[in-house]
């Protein structure tokens, strides 16, 4: 993260994986998706936290460096910024289950960084960004072939 520029940053954005518990999986598939993701230059990787929500609701955040076996993660381990602090923590935890592990990455979107540095110095700031859930698409297209067949 340090080489480079504030002014070269692309946007940077996160998102959290939570599985029930007793059924985390933080390799295999999940790790090499990643990975690839970060050799293919369409992701740099911020920090990643590993939480854990007991029964209680008491979370435990645990860096990647605190993991024993990192595997393919260690090579991306070694340039983590941390960026993220204890009130992030708890404001990200809020919504997973008692009992349950997830997973939080932060990453800068490469592919996006020439148009946001673009954007930057053209005087344009982001005022606004968002997501539309998968689920809310497969939602509407579905709504859409409904309509098409009622109205056929």
């Amino acid at each position: 993260m340090a080489e480079t520029s504030l002014d070269e940053l692309g946007p940077v954005d996160f998102v959290i994986v939570e599985f029930p518990k007793d059924q985390s999986n933080f390799t295999g598939e999940m790790v090499d998706e990643l990975v690839r993701l970060v050799d293919a230059g369409t992701i740099r990787i911020i920090d990643i936290l590993i939480l854990a929500k007991g029964d209680d609701g008491v979370v435990e955040a645990m860096e990647l460096s605190d993991m024993d076996e990192l595997g393919a993660l260690q090579k991306i381990e070694a340039e983590l910024a941390e960026l993220l602090a204890e009130d992030d923590v708890l404001h990200l935890s809020a919504a997973m289950d008692p009992g349950s592990t997830a997973g939080v990455l932060v990453y800068e979107n490469l592919w996006a960084a020439p148009f946001a540095s673009a954007a930057r110095r053209a005087g344009g700031q982001l005022i606004a960004n968002g997501r539309i859930p998968i689920q809310a698409i497969i939602a509407s297209l579905e709504a859409d072939q409904t309509l098409e067949r009622v109205g056929e």
